[in-house]
C-alpha cells in the first residue's frame, strides 16, 4: 500500500511527415511567448517547485537514495487526488524504488495507455568538481539558467511529467486513454534498472501502446530554435575490461614486461583507433536534413557522406564537430583505471574499463575483436564486462510525427522535425524490444555546445527552454491521449 510505503520510508522506414514543409529555420517566432522572466504562471510555479524538490534529493546511483525521490513524488500525486490504487511504489532494493501513477481515461475499444517515462536517478557528482558558486545538489538559478546534477538528465522531464499530470487532474481532464507516468531508478548504468524491473515484474503497470521518453529535443543556434528532433534509435552500451597480469617482483629490479606499461600502451592505441563510418536509415535522414541547415562546408560534407560513407574527406569534416562525430561510428573511451598493489613492487595486475557505444548494426563481439586487433598485444586481454541488449529502432508514424510537427510550429516557429539516433542509451529499449513504439521527444531546446553538460561539471538547463518544454509536453500529452481522427 502506498500509505504504508510512505510511512516506512523514478530505424525504421521514415514516414512522410518528416519531409513535411517545416523546413525554414528563419520563420518568425510565436507572437505570445510561453515564458516571461520573473512572472511564472501557476502551472509553471508548480513545475518549478517539483523540479527544485526532486533536484535537491540526492538520487545518485551509488551514494544517493532514489526511493526518497520516488516517495516525494507520490505525495504530489496523492495531494492532487489520484487514488492510492492508481499509484505504485516499489523496486528490487529498499533504496531503488520506482513510482508509477495513472490518470484514468475513457479507453474506447480498449485503447492502450500513453506512458510518460523518465528516470530520477543521476550520476555521481562532487561539489569540489563544480564551480564554487554551484552545489550539484542545490537548485541554483543564475543568468537565465538552472544549475544542478540531473537538471537536464533527466529530472527536467520527470518534473514536467509530474507537474503536467497534476495540471490535467486539476483541470478535470479525462483522456481517451490512460496516461501513465513512470519515474524509474538506475537508468544511469545502475545494477537494478527500474524500467527493466517494471517490465519484468509488473508489466501491467506499464503496459502501454505508446511511450514518450528522453532522447530527443531541440537544437538552439545563437539562442534561436534551429530544429527539433525525435529519437528513433540508440547506440548499444557495452563495457570492456582491458586485463593485464604479470608475475611482478621488486621495483628495484625492473623488467621490460610491466602490467601498467602494457595497459598504458593498449589504452593509447584504443584512444587513437577509429571504427569505420556507418550510416543507417535514421542517421541518413538526420544528416540529409541537417545538411540543409548547416554551414556550406558542413552541409556539403554531410551530403557527400550520405552518398558515400567511405568518403574519408567528408567524414573528417563531419567528425570535426563533436556533436556529429559520435553519430558516425562506434566509439570507445577509457573511463576507469586500476593497477598495482604497492609503491615498491612491480604491478601484478592492471585493468581499465573501456566504455563503448556500439553502432546498432554491430555486435559486442565484433567490437571486442576490433579492439584486440588494434591493441595487438597478446598480454592484454579484452573482456566483455557488461553489455546492454540491442533493440530495434522505432518506426516513425503520423501518430507521433504530426502532433510533434504541429506543436513545434505553434511554439517555436516553422522549423524542421528531424529523426535522430541517440549516441547514449535510454530505457526506451525495453519497450522497443516488446514491439511497443517508444520515442525520444521533449521540446527542450539546448545549445549543443554550451549546454552539453549532462554527467559533467555545472550541468544546466536554460530556464526559458524548461518552461517551453513543459508546455510542449503538456500539449503533446493531451494530443496523444485524445482519440485522434483516422489517419489515412
Amino acid at each position: 500500500m502506498i500509505s504504508a510505503v510512505l510511512a516506512a520510508v523514478s530505424a525504421a522506414p521514415l514516414a512522410s511527415p518528416l519531409a513535411s514543409p517545416l523546413a525554414s529555420p528563419l520563420a518568425a517566432q510565436p507572437a505570445t511567448p510561453v515564458y516571461t522572466p520573473g512572472k511564472l504562471t501557476p502551472a509553471q510555479q508548480v513545475a518549478r517547485d517539483v523540479y527544485k524538490e526532486i533536484i535537491e534529493i540526492n538520487t545518485s546511483v551509488t551514494t544517493g537514495n532514489i526511493t526518497n525521490g520516488a516517495k516525494a513524488m507520490v505525495k504530489h500525486f496523492l495531494a492532487a487526488g489520484i487514488p492510492e490504487k492508481d499509484i505504485f511504489v516499489g523496486g528490487p532494493q529498499p533504496e531503488k524504488f520506482n513510482v508509477v501513477a495513472r490518470l484514468r481515461g475513457k479507453n474506447p475499444a480498449g485503447r492502450k495507455p500513453l506512458l510518460l517515462l523518465a528516470h530520477i536517478d543521476v550520476v555521481e557528482a562532487l561539489k569540489a568538481d563544480w564551480s564554487p558558486e554551484f552545489d550539484p545538489f542545490k537548485f541554483t538559478e543564475k543568468d537565465g539558467y538552472y544549475y544542478a546534477r540531473g537538471i537536464a538528465d533527466d529530472k527536467s522531464m520527470a518534473s514536467i511529467f509530474v507537474a503536467n499530470l497534476l495540471r490535467m487532474k486539476a483541470e478535470g481532464f479525462v483522456p481517451d486513454r490512460d496516461i501513465i507516468v513512470a519515474l524509474t531508478a538506475d537508468e544511469e548504468s545502475g545494477p537494478f534498472n527500474g524500467a527493466d524491473w517494471l517490465v519484468t515484474n509488473h508489466r501491467d503497470l506499464v503496459d502501454a501502446g505508446l511511450v514518450i521518453n528522453e532522447g530527443g529535443g531541440g537544437v538552439l543556434r545563437d539562442g534561436k530554435p534551429l530544429f527539433n528532433t525525435i529519437q528513433l534509435a540508440q547506440k548499444i552500451t557495452t563495457n570492456y575490461t582491458l586485463h593485464v597480469t604479470n608475475r611482478g617482483g621488486h621495483s628495484s629490479v625492473p623488467r621490460k614486461d610491466n602490467a601498467i606499461t602494457s595497459l598504458a600502451d593498449a589504452l593509447s592505441k584504443v584512444g587513437r583507433y577509429e571504427f569505420p563510418v556507418k550510416i543507417s536509415d535514421v542517421t541518413k535522414s538526420f544528416f540529409s536534413q541537417t545538411a540543409l541547415l548547416e554551414t556550406p562546408v558542413m552541409g556539403r560534407a554531410m551530403k557527400a557522406l550520405v552518398a558515400n560513407p567511405a568518403d574519408k574527406a567528408a567524414a573528417a569534416v563531419v567528425a570535426g564537430d563533436e556533436k556529429y562525430s559520435s553519430m558516425l561510428r562506434t566509439t570507445c573511451v577509457a573511463t576507469m583505471l586500476s593497477g598495482g598493489h604497492a609503491s615498491n613492487a612491480l604491478p601484478q595486475l592492471a585493468e581499465a574499463n573501456v566504455n563503448c557505444r556500439i553502432y546498432p548494426t554491430e555486435t559486442a563481439e565484433q567490437v571486442r575483436v576490433a579492439l584486440e586487433k588494434a591493441i595487438a598485444d597478446t598480454t592484454v586481454k579484452v573482456l566483455i564486462k557488461s553489455q546492454r541488449p540491442a533493440s530495434p529502432p522505432a518506426t516513425m508514424s503520423p501518430e507521433i510525427a504530426q502532433p510533434v510537427a504541429r506543436i513545434t510550429k505553434e511554439l517555436f516557429g516553422n522549423i524542421p522535425i528531424i529523426p535522430t539516433m541517440s549516441t547514449g542509451a535510454n530505457d526506451s529499449r525495453f519497450f522497443l524490444a516488446l514491439g511497443v513504439p517508444a520515442f525520444g521527444v521533449s521540446g527542450l531546446f539546448m545549445d549543443p555546445v554550451a549546454d552539453a553538460r549532462a554527467h559533467g561539471r555545472d550541468e544546466r538547463m536554460r530556464i526559458q527552454s524548461y518552461f517551453e518544454g513543459q508546455e510542449f509536453l503538456y500539449r503533446l500529452t493531451k494530443q496523444l491521449s485524445t482519440n485522434p481522427a483516422p489517419v489515412p
